[in-house]
């Protein structure tokens, strides 16, 4: 396990470095935190992350508040809501996108805190939807009874949800919509990969 130095100055002041394990540096490389301190930036992915999930405020040196916790259809409609008020390309990120925030290298495992304090480490929305439903021929008699499992398959997938666990990396698809759940939004990075 390699070490490398994470200049943080909007948290600890003017250019000191602290420790953060990484599994390699290449994976080191590719974060970042914008100008104001108020983002990880996902070099590889293109990504801003807010250090706080909704609900909670970044002071400049954390995250305070209470994350708000939303049902899978209103996660989606706040992030289409801040996408309109702001005209930035807010969104629900996909299952594999939240997992990849999980730093496997700490132990236990889990979101960083120097770039993520405060986090909730628990299961999060994600926009990834069930598409594996099994397509069945209804003429085919031989079918019927198939395609009444279909149905039902099709039927948990319109009431279940993916979220992700940041504290384990684990991706579920059976998280009922109805449940309420911390959400991390995401964004497109800004050009050039600073500020806001």
């Amino acid at each position: 396990m390699k070490t490398f130095l994470l200049l943080i100055p909007s948290l600890f002041g003017a250019l000191l470095a602290g420790p953060v394990q990484a599994a390699d540096s290449q994976v080191a490389a590719d974060w970042s935190l914008s100008a104001d301190g108020a983002y990880v930036l996902d070099q590889r992915a293109g990504l801003a992350w807010p250090r706080c999930v909704e609900g909670m405020q970044w002071s400049g040196k954390n995250c305070t508040g209470q994350p708000l916790l939303l049902d899978r259809a209103e996660a989606t409609a706040l992030a289409a809501d801040r996408w309109k008020a702001e005209g930035v390309g807010w969104r629900l990120p996909r299952a594999a996108e939240l997992q990849r925030l999980v730093d496997k290298s700490l132990s236990p495992p889990g979101l960083n805190p120097l770039l993520f304090p405060a986090a909730p480490g628990q299961w999060h929305w994600s926009s990834t939807a069930n598409v594996s439903a099994p397509s069945v021929n209804q003429y085919t008699y031989g079918n019927i009874a198939q395609g009444r499992a279909g149905d039902s398959a099709r039927q948990v997938s319109m009431i279940n949800g993916w979220a992700v666990n940041l504290s384990s990396g684990e991706a579920r698809g059976d998280a009922a919509r109805a449940s309420k759940l911390p959400v991390r939004l995401v964004r497109p990075m800004p050009v050039g990969g600073a500020g806001r």
